[in-house]
């Protein structure tokens, strides 16, 4: 029996003798049995029917570094194998072969293993190369027809020639854009294209077009810095100047993706429907974006994603990474909370997490691994997010045993795991989370049923994240009752804005955390706004403006809104939209109605105040993204300082764009005046072409034929005309 060494999880073929490898007797040379008397040609079988062995090495793969186990447990690793490989594809009948040394008793810590077709074994090894069984033994898995590539390597080393030098393409030139202009990517029919959006022009300027570029959707990064495109193969990340391709990860049947908010990691994944006698399953795979690897894959049946039997399929994201915008997470320290401060702020992994059965599986990268090797434990926990500021985790826990046990909200520090502030509710029927977008305040919507569970009012528990102790407030509207149609927090800011009523128009209320005499911290109502057509709220990202848009039933109804005057800056209608989304400066607003609707698919750029600046229409539109930017690279005093001086620093644009309406105004002059001389000239010419004596002749030519053709006489009529040069009037 040989015992194929390995050398950091991979195996050394050049020490490997093929002839000294002793697989049990069958059939065919290689000891991987199969009863499919209907192999095709390319499955295996020669045109006499005889076996052809290279196909079959190519169905075949070798699975490395596995655990060596006694015999008492060869077959619960068998059995670990067979679940899963058994997912990626059908493994032939007795395709499975794990050695044991004689000697020793114990398996040899590797496994053959053939598939029923080659598709299935490359894919196995894409997929499972890497895998982590355990933190000892990480899958190698190579094709058994690599053994031939392998014996080629010549003995003697041989350094490969150095590439030429290539300088990278600038992933952030977008941003370096003169004018400060955005861009937006569109997806329609098999169409992708991405614009500018010159609003002192009023129209997209087109930077990029490709055809077939996606097989089912586009996502820019949470930073902006790549595009990635969704393939059955798996993923490709583009971006430069020139949208070349900077990465790409394998992942077959990929459905869904998912970029960490620092962009260094990306998750992907896949769910499969049940087949060959196997249940539905999942495959969700996480990539370093900068090398490619794949650091971790998750897999099993689609059940083992669930955190309750009473969930109905599994939604993605099924992990969720937690809100940082760097890898600057925080340390429980002497602060209070372990709220971040300059002498605890340190760099340590990111932070993922999924939901499980009565506990929270939180993992950090790289090295993507359960956090300190244990679950947070919460009996019957349902609902879980992270906040966007530093590493808190919100949870909610449900009542138990028939409400004996309350139902809990739980806000938690990690990686400390320290409890920053819980609250019991009693006759919850649901509940909803609400981060403000800089993790200073956390809402909950509760909605609690009377005893009798025949009816049911809402409201709400509001957490103030940067005061010590995280006091908390509970908000009741003033009618109970009244349904919450939606909730928004004010980004960068302390006010929130909330829909509540039964009716076709209901009210719009705006609260703000903070009392404007004095700074009291407490909430109060700053006013309500009666009878509007609107069931959905859109912040602009700087704050201070919002929409009230009126979506799908409603018809695309919308009214920009100014919080800070507390006035309609504008109404307007975009017929049948269905999404609405701010560009990342809070200048533009897009409306859109994708292929939902079958008619006037396109999209509307609007300002900030309600101002139609173009509209696109296109056929099967199915996405509208802005681009995100990055973090400013200024000082929170830059900014002031700049805020501070706006008109000195506006001054500078508004020269540029009142230079641009002139020369478009002085391009419109000078295309008009060329329209005009071109027809002008036109009619010259066709004048001197009617009075020539040629085509006068001509004409002549062919009325006469066609009078001769009659039988009738040519008469010449000869007609003077009079014209009157003036008219003077003379007293009688």
């Amino acid at each position: 029996m040989l015992r194929i060494t390995t050398q950091n999880g991979y195996v050394e073929w050049d020490k490997i003798d093929i002839d000294s490898i002793d697989l049990p007797p069958s059939e065919d040379n290689y000891g991987i049995p199969s009863d499919d008397e209907d192999l095709t040609q390319k499955d295996g079988a020669n045109k006499d029917g005889s076996k052809d062995e290279s196909s079959m090495m190519s169905t075949a793969i070798i699975v490395d570094n596995l655990p060596e186990v006694p015999e008492a447990k060869f077959v619960k690793l068998t059995n670990v194998l067979t679940k899963i490989f058994g997912q990626i594809g059908q493994i032939r009948d007795g395709g499975l072969h794990m050695p044991m040394d004689p000697a020793t008793k114990m398996s040899c810590g590797y496994a053959f293993i053939e598939f029923s077709s080659r598709a299935e074994a490359d894919a196995a090894v894409e997929q499972t190369d890497g895998y982590k069984l355990d933190k000892a033994h990480v899958f190698k898995v190579s094709k058994f027809d690599d053994f031939e590539k392998y014996a080629k390597i010549p003995d003697e080393y041989v350094a490969p020639e150095p590439k030429p030098y290539t300088q990278r393409e600038n992933t952030q030139a977008w941003m370096m854009d003169e004018r400060g202009r955005d861009q937006f990517v569109c997806r329609f029919g098999d169409e992708t294209e991405i614009f500018w959006n010159d609003a002192q022009k009023s129209t997209a300027v087109e930077e990029y077009k490709r055809s077939f570029w996606t097989e089912s959707y586009v996502q820019w990064s949470p930073r902006g810095t790549y595009l990635a495109t969704v393939h059955r193969q798996g993923v490709a990340l583009w971006g430069g100047s020139s949208f070349g391709r900077l990465a790409k990860f394998s992942h077959s049947g990929v459905q869904f993706i998912e970029f960490s908010p620092c962009e260094r990691y990306l998750c992907s994944g896949s769910a499969h429907e049940p087949s060959r006698g196997n249940p539905a399953s999942v495959v969700v795979n996480f990539f370093d974006i900068a090398t490619g690897q794949k650091l971790r894959q998750f897999s099993g049946a689609q059940k083992d994603f669930l955190a309750s039997a009473n969930q109905r399929g599994f939604v993605w994201p099924i992990f969720k990474w937690n809100g940082l915008e760097s890898e600057d997470v925080y340390t429980s320290s002497s602060s209070k909370n372990d709220i971040k401060t300059e002498e605890n702020e340190k760099e340590m992994p990111a932070f993922f997490a999924r939901l499980a059965k009565d506990a929270v599986q939180v993992y950090q990268a790289p090295e993507m691994t359960l956090l300190d090797k244990k679950s947070v434990k919460l009996p019957g926990v349902s609902e879980f997010c992270w906040s966007p500021g530093e590493p808190i985790l919100a949870t909610f826990q449900p009542e138990q045993n028939s409400g004996n046990v309350p139902a809990r909200i739980s806000l938690m520090q990690l990686p400390s795991r320290n409890e920053v502030r819980s609250k019991n509710l009693f006759n919850v029927s649901d509940v909803k989370m609400y981060w403000q977008s800089q993790g200073d305040y956390f809402a909950v919507k509760v909605d609690h049923h009377t005893k009798s569970k025949k009816s049911t009012y809402s409201g709400f528990e509001l957490f103030r994240l940067r005061e010590p102790m995280c006091p908390m407030e509970v908000l009741a509207l003033p009618d109970k009752a009244e349904k919450i149609v939606a909730f928004a927090w004010e980004p960068k800011g302390h006010r929130f804005a909330i829909i509540h009523g039964d009716g076709a128009r209901p009210d719009v209320s705006f609260y703000s955390m903070i009392e404007a005499e004095g700074g009291a911290k407490k909430v109060h109502l700053l006013k309500t706004l009666k009878s509007k057509t609107a069931n959905h709220l859109f912040w602009s990202p700087n704050g201070s403006m919002i929409v009230f848009a009126g979506l799908k039933t409603m018809n695309g109804q919308f009214e920009f809104f100014n919080v800070d005057e507390m006035e309609t800056m504008a109404t307007c209608e975009h017929f049948m939209a269905t999404d609405v989304e701010w560009d990342p400066t809070g200048r533009f607003v897009t409306t859109a109605v994708t292929g939902v609707h079958q008619m006037e698919n396109g999209y509307h750029i609007w300002t900030f105040n309600g101002r139609l600046l173009y509209k696109q229409t296109r056929e099967r539109f199915f996405q509208f993204l802005w681009r995100p930017r990055g973090k400013s690279l200024l000082s929170k005093a830059q900014e002031a300082d700049i805020k501070k001086n706006l008109k000195k620093y506006s001054k500078k644009f508004e020269e540029e764009d009142e230079k641009i309406k002139n020369q478009q105004a002085t391009m419109l002059d000078k295309a008009k005046q060329e329209t005009k001389e071109k027809w002008e000239a036109w009619v010259e010419e066709k004048k001197r072409k009617i009075e020539s004596d040629e085509y006068q002749g001509t004409l002549k030519k062919i009325l006469g034929a066609e009078y001769e053709k009659q039988g009738a006489e040519i008469v010449t009529i000869e007609e003077e005309e009079e014209e009157i040069i003036s008219v003077v009037e003379e007293p009688l």
